[in-house]
């Protein structure tokens, strides 16, 4: 829940997996049709699959022991309605045809057979529901442990997997994942059906039973080759399935881009590769089963025909009777269904192993343990210090931030300056503790960062960045982010943000919809509402990364005026404007990864760089891009 928060009072954390005015790459890498994942082993996928079963028992024993206790019913049913037909053609059938031989009553055959129905009929139904509702819960089971993830990894995790993957994991992935467990408890079942089987086919004659008994080997040598070949492109596809989801977000997230610059065809076009890979490695499946399912429906076949000629042979030996036979044969036609279950069952292996495995390999992911994150932040407007932080991102080798010293005493408004690239929301987003310094500490109030609560920083720490994000619910939706605050804080809190005014113009007001994303607003509206959001929990610490650079100079001055004096809070601004960084009590300029000076706005101008950057402002009229 923490990072939860997180996401929703610090907008770029969910602005990293992309923009609304990002740019589709311009070409993405999917796997060509030859491009397999490598084997593993048989044992393993066995294994696997085993896992998939244990943990099914394990997080939820009473659906799946109910549905088996139903398979188990109708297996036993089943074997009683073939023992009750065998009787029924001994007693009532063959006498009947006899001349003189006498009318056995048929009641008795009538219920026997009805019971039997209706209690096969009752385990089916247990089965089929507790079954799906074992599915069920495991699927939400695993989504919960995979949001539960995604919401407390570090935002380095989403820099290193793309959102389609993400949601092919928590959806297509999971889905298939628990696919097997649907036929395991009738799987489960088979083996009391089969034992049962068995055994009564070898009392009626064991040449019988030797025959049905020489199907399982042969079921389980097709079972090793299919398994074999369909578990590489089984894991192909699962992964082509993320590439689809990538490029069809990336295209629908950078809309604007691909309509302003005419990209549809190519976009399609993208779209339409990683489709074909999917294609190729799901065609290549179905290729397999088309070959495997008829071969698992024509083994009991050929076992019939061979019970049935070994069977007249028998009856004619007067080793057997016509009613042997015939409950014999129905004994086969139980046992014929099995095989096909369990041929069902060892189909969904595979896929289901595959998928597990992308889930776990995302589960798996390290998540910092918070047992020692307990110290509390002191009362009033907190100080900011950064002590020999350098900072560098993933797979790079250069440093972002090089040993920086800088503070931010309790209560001062500090503007933060400095070229494009040169750190400046890198400091931000580590004040934040959204990132974690490469070497260094930072303090806030004394306390080194992390070990400060949770809940004292979400709390206490306010970071607003350019790039805000807006949900599509109403303005107050997205100033409370659903906590219940008193309307006259929120007043307040837009008041400060001055966005009170142009909110009072709309004719629902604080109630009005902003659409996916804040799209009916404009940006400068979306950053006030997004500072809003920010002030309405009256943060210690308030984190401007460029938050006003779509707002007028004149709106921008009066919303710092008004931050100063209603709030009195400890601020760090982000800025581009010469007007803005003026009203700060004092600046910290950023070259080369490291403060190069600090002092008044005036002081700095005694700086060459500073100089030539602030005129470079002043030219561009104060619309510098941002870090």
């Amino acid at each position: 829940m923490a990072v939860h928060v997180r996401v929703e009072v610090f907008p770029m954390a969910v602005q990293l997996d992309s923009d609304v005015g990002a740019e589709p790459s311009e070409s993405s890498e999917y796997p060509g049709p030859d491009a397999e994942p490598s084997e593993p082993g048989r044992a393993e996928v066995m294994k696997a699959g085993w896992r998939i079963v244990t943990d099914a028992a394990r997080l939820h024993p009473w659906p799946l022991a109910l549905s088996v206790l139903g398979a188990t019913v109708f297996a036993l049913m089943s074997i009683a309605a073939a023992i009750v037909q065998g009787k029924v053609t001994d007693d009532v059938l063959v006498p009947a045809f006899v001349p003189g031989a006498s009318r056995p009553a048929l009641t008795g055959a009538v219920v026997a057979i009805i019971g039997v129905a209706v209690l096969k009929a009752l385990g089916v139904m247990v089965r089929r529901y507790f079954a799906a509702m074992t599915v069920a819960r495991m699927q939400r089971s695993l989504r919960d442990r995979l949001v539960d993830l995604y919401l407390d990894v570090p935002l380095g995790f989403y820099a290193r997997h793309p959102t389609g993957e993400l949601l092919a994991h928590a959806d297509a992935d999971v889905n298939l994942a628990t696919e097997m467990i649907n036929p395991l408890p009738f799987g489960l079942g088979v083996v009391v059906l089969v034992v049962g089987s068995l055994v009564a086919l070898f009392v009626t004659d064991p040449w019988l039973g030797l025959v049905a008994l020489a199907l399982f080997p042969v079921l389980g040598l097709m079972n090793h080759i299919y398994a074999g070949r369909v578990e590489a492109p089984a894991a192909a596809a699962q992964k082509a399935i993320g590439d689809v989801s990538a490029v069809a977000h990336e295209s629908i997230d950078g809309v604007m881009v691909v309509k302003t610059l005419g990209r549809e065809a190519q976009e399609v076009d993208r779209l339409a590769e990683a489709a074909d890979h999917l294609r190729r490695h799901r065609v290549r499946i179905g290729d397999l089963r088309a070959v495997f399912e008829p071969m698992v429906d024509a083994l009991p076949n050929l076992g019939i025909v061979a019970l049935l000629v070994i069977g007249a042979f028998r009856i004619d030996s007067g080793d057997i009777t016509a009613g042997d036979l015939v409950r014999a044969m129905a004994l086969f036609q139980i046992l014929a269904f099995p095989i096909r279950v369990l041929g069902y069952l060892f189909e969904e292996i595979p896929p289901s192993v595959v998928a597990r495995r992308r889930v776990d390999r995302a589960l798996s992911e390290e998540i910092e343990r918070q047992d020692h994150r307990s110290r509390s932040l002191p009362e009033g407007p907190l100080e900011l210090r950064y002590e020999g932080v350098s900072f560098r991102f993933p797979r790079t080798d250069a440093d972002v931030l090089n040993g920086v010293e800088a503070s931010v005493p309790p209560g001062e408004v500090v503007a933060l300056v400095g070229s494009t690239g040169s750190g400046k929301s890198t400091l931000c987003q580590l004040a934040a503790r959204l990132m974690e310094p490469t070497d260094g500490v930072i303090r806030l109030g004394g306390v080194p960062l992390d070990l400060v609560r949770p809940a004292d920083l979400h709390r206490d720490v306010a970071l607003v960045f350019q790039e805000t994000f807006l949900f599509s619910g109403s303005i107050r939706d997205n100033i409370t982010l659903g906590t219940d605050y008193d309307p006259a804080a929120v007043d307040r809190a837009a008041r400060i943000a001055r966005a009170h005014g142009f909110i009072g113009e709309f004719p629902a007001g604080y109630d009005t919809v902003v659409g996916e994303r804040g799209v009916t607003l404009s940006g400068g509206q979306r950053q006030r509402v997004a500072l809003a959001r920010a002030l309405i929990r009256e943060p210690r610490l308030l984190i401007l990364d460029d938050a006003t650079s779509a707002v007028d100079p004149i709106v921008e001055g009066e919303i710092l005026a008004g931050l100063r004096e209603a709030l009195g809070t400890t601020t760090m601004i982000v800025a581009q404007r010469v007007s803005t960084i003026a009203l700060a009590d004092r600046v910290l300029f950023l070259a080369g990864g490291r403060i190069r000076a600090t002092g008044t706005h005036t002081e700095l101008l005694a700086d060459p760089a500073y100089e030539t950057l602030v005129r470079a402002y002043e030219a561009a009229g104060g619309a510098g891009g941002r870090s």
